[in-house]
């Protein structure tokens, strides 16, 4: 138990001598403690990401109680499915970006943190990704998207099950590289090809279709699951 304990003392202590270092350094910080709707901040999906999104994103399915935001996935009463989705107004460039949560574990499902920009906001498609894949809570996968091409994806095991509590995860996005950290530590780092266009900060929980099966594993129709989320925050150096 002690060994457990102290183990526990060590990382947080990691975790907030990385934060006060951040802090020190940052030019311009930006903070969301996710506990109410701002609108003047953040925006609620309402629609169909189409293809492999087995959902409507409904913005009933965001959620603020208890200090906390949830993200649903609910049933739409006519044998269907909703998600739910979160982004900022603000499109941010290159920075750290981190976010406090908690995802869902099911087989099926993803909950994210990540930031994009694509055709619908007049740009090219460049996206940064942090997701759970429900089916496997214990790893966290890594991705990235530039000008549309992807295949960047890395399963990183955590040594814990994430959805059994809340842990902080980012990534320090740089022109050269990416790297992901968890809990303030730096466990993966990419050089190639690393996307340029300023993105939303997005956030959502959704099912996948039969068509990303291999991925994700086939989703069991289990309704409501809750990803949840404390605060996220931007620092540019």
């Amino acid at each position: 138990m002690w060994k457990k304990v102290s183990c526990l003392i060590v990382l947080l202590l990691a975790f907030f001598g990385f934060q006060q270092g951040v802090d020190a350094q940052s030019k311009y910080h930006y903070s969301q403690e996710l506990n109410y709707y701002n609108g003047n901040a953040m925006e609620l999906r309402n629609g169909s990401n189409g293809g492999m999104f087995n959902c409507n994103f409904v913005p009933g399915n965001v959620g603020f109680n208890n200090g906390l935001m949830s993200l649903k996935i609910g049933s739409d009463g006519r044998g269907g499915y909703t998600g739910g989705e979160w982004r900022s107004k603000e499109r941010f460039g290159y920075g750290l970006f981190q976010v406090n949560m908690k995802p869902i574990k099911n087989p099926g499902v993803v909950s994210s943190f990540f930031t994009y920009t694509g055709p619908s906001d007049g740009t090219k498609w460049d996206e940064i990704d942090i997701e759970f894949l429900g089916k496997d809570t214990t790893k966290v996968q890594f991705n990235y998207y530039t000008s549309g091409q992807g295949n960047h994806e890395y399963l990183y095991n955590l040594g814990f099950d994430a959805s059994q509590g809340f842990h902080t995860y980012g990534f320090d996005w740089q022109a050269d590289h990416i790297t992901w950290y968890v809990d303030g530590r730096a466990v993966y780092t990419a050089y190639n090809n690393i996307p340029s266009t300023p993105g939303k900060i997005m956030m959502n929980a959704w099912p996948g279709t039969h068509e990303v099966d291999s991925w994700l594993g086939a989703y069991n129709g289990r309704t409501p699951l809750y990803a949840y989320y404390d605060w996220i925050s931007y620092d540019k150096f």
